[in-house]
């Protein structure tokens, strides 16, 4: 596996997983995300073409609102919040418009919160 990194641009977002499990199991029902495991205590999130890791879950991280907010794309950003919903995850903002586009935000089981944004209205 092979990544290239790039000089002051997001390299990697870590996120809080108190139950690994369960927060392996909703990222890939809402997302079709795949991780690497390393042992019971961590995994690594594959990048979409599974040449790279962007991320990571870590269940010795405390979760929480508040933390850096991560941002999602989506190219069908209703098809996204129907699955996030299906997936469990709490819509804590339901999609609004923006100057650039639309976006929602939701926590994640272990209590973290995300958003995921288009362009498209």
């Amino acid at each position: 596996m092979t990544q290239t990194h790039v000089h002051h641009t997001i390299d990697y977002v870590e996120l809080a997983a108190p139950d690994l499990a369960a927060a392996k199991q909703f990222y890939a029902e809402a997302f079709g995300w795949s991780f690497n495991d390393y042992g019971p205590d961590y995994a690594g999130i594959c990048s979409a073409d599974g040449e790279s890791e962007v991320g990571g879950l870590n269940p010795e991280r405390p979760a929480g609102p508040g933390l850096p907010l991560v941002i999602l794309y989506s190219d069908d950003l209703d098809a996204t919040l129907d699955a996030v919903r299906k997936a469990g995850g709490r819509v804590t903002e339901e999609p609004f418009d923006f100057p650039g586009g639309r976006r929602f935000h939701f926590s994640d089981p272990g209590g973290n919160e995300l958003a995921v944004w288009t362009t498209a209205r």
